[in-house]
C-alpha cells in the first residue's frame, strides 16, 4: 500500500510551503500532488463540473507519467458544499481513499489521500465547515506535517521561553544551538525556512522571530505540551 501522505517522499521547499499556505488562506478546496518530475501541483477546485483524473492528456489531473493509472481513471464531483470521488469500475487498478478501495462514490474530507496507480493526491478543504478539519488560523495545523524534524526542533526551542509566560522573548540563535547541540549556522538555516513557511520572511529582522513564535503557538503547530 502507498504511504499515508503524498508528500512523504519529498521534503517541501520553503517556496512550496508558502504556496500551500496561500492556497489554504483562500479557504477553498484544492488538490495537492506531485507531478512526474516531483514538482508540487496545487489545483484549486473552483468549478461546479466534474474534475477528471487519468492518464489521457484531456484530464483535469493528467497523470501521463504513471503507467498504473487508467486513461480515464476517476473523477471528483461537487454536491453542494461537498466533494466526492467516483470510480465506477472503469479503472484497471482501482481508486483508494485512506487505503480503502472506492466503489461507486465516496465523500471526501479535509486531509483525505486519494491513491490512483502509484500517485497520491491530497484533498484539502480548509473552509472550516463541519465536513472538514477545522483550521486554527490562516497558517493551520497542516504546516506541522510539512516541517522537517530539524525545523520542528528549532521551532520548539525558539518558543521555549514562552512556556511560563506569554510575554517572553524568543530564544536566541545561540540558546537554540546550545539546547539542540548544533551549530549556529544550522539554526539560522532552519529559521530561514521557517520564516518562509509561516510567511514572515518579509518582516523587519527584529520582528521575524517574535512573529514566528507567536504564530506557531497560536496556530497549534507548537503546543504548551511541546514546551
Amino acid at each position: 500500500m502507498p504511504p499515508d501522505s503524498p508528500l512523504e517522499a519529498h521534503a517541501a521547499t520553503p517556496r512550496e510551503l508558502q504556496e500551500r499556505i496561500l492556497a489554504e488562506r483562500r479557504r477553498e478546496p484544492f488538490l495537492l500532488y506531485r507531478d512526474g518530475d516531483g514538482g508540487q501541483v496545487i489545483l484549486p477546485l473552483d468549478r461546479d463540473g466534474p474534475v477528471t483524473i487519468g492518464r489521457r492528456p484531456g484530464n483535469d489531473v493528467c497523470l501521463d507519467w504513471d503507467s498504473e493509472v487508467s486513461r480515464s481513471h476517476a473523477q471528483l464531483e461537487r454536491a453542494g458544499q461537498e466533494w466526492t470521488v467516483a470510480d465506477d469500475g472503469f479503472s484497471h487498478n482501482g481508486t483508494y481513499v485512506g487505503g480503502t478501495r472506492v466503489t461507486g462514490r465516496r465523500r471526501l474530507r479535509d486531509g483525505d489521500v486519494i491513491a490512483v496507480g502509484g500517485t497520491q493526491i491530497a484533498f484539502c478543504s480548509p473552509s472550516g465547515d463541519s465536513t472538514s478539519t477545522a483550521t486554527v488560523t490562516s497558517v493551520g495545523p497542516r504546516v506541522a506535517e510539512l516541517l522537517t524534524p530539524a525545523q520542528r526542533r528549532v521551532l520548539i526551542a525558539l518558543c521555549r521561553p514562552f512556556k511560563d509566560s506569554s510575554y517572553s522573548t524568543p530564544a536566541t540563535n545561540q540558546q537554540i544551538a546550545d539546547e539542540l547541540v548544533v551549530g549556529v549556522d544550522a539554526v539560522k538555516s532552519n529559521l530561514r525556512a521557517l520564516f518562509a513557511a509561516f510567511g514572515v520572511d518579509d518582516l523587519p529582522q527584529n520582528q521575524k522571530r517574535a512573529s514566528l513564535a507567536l504564530q506557531a503557538l497560536r496556530s497549534g503547530v507548537v503546543t504548551r505540551r511541546d514546551l
